[in-house]
C-alpha cells in the first residue's frame, strides 16, 4: 500500500490532467479516462517506490552489525542499494 492515500492520488492525478489541459499539451477525448488512467500510473508509481524502500531498508538492517538510521553511513548505504534495485528492475 502506498504511503500516499487514495485522496492524495486523486488531487495529484487532477493536477496533472488540468496542468496538461491548461497549458494546452493535450486534449482528453474523455477526460474521466484520462484521470483514471493518471491515477492508475501515480498509484503504482508510489507502490512501485514504497516497494524499492522496504527492500533497500531490509537489506540495510540485514548487514552484521547496526547502522543507526539517519546517520551519513546509513543515508550512503540507502542510496547505493536504491540504485541498484532500480537498475535490476530496468533489466
Amino acid at each position: 500500500m502506498s504511503r500516499l492515500s487514495d485522496n492524495r492520488i486523486s488531487h495529484l492525478a487532477h493536477l496533472v490532467v488540468d496542468g496538461l489541459w491548461k497549458e494546452d499539451l493535450t486534449d482528453f477525448p474523455n477526460e474521466a479516462r484520462a484521470l483514471a488512467e493518471t491515477k492508475s500510473v501515480l498509484a503504482e508509481f508510489f507502490n512501485r517506490e514504497d516497494r524499492f524502500d522496504e527492500i533497500v531498508r531490509q537489506k540495510i538492517q540485514s548487514l552484521s552489525r547496526p547502522i543507526p538510521p539517519g546517520s551519513r553511513e546509513w543515508d550512503i548505504l540507502y542510496r547505493k542499494y536504491l540504485e541498484e534495485e532500480l537498475k535490476k528492475q530496468k533489466k
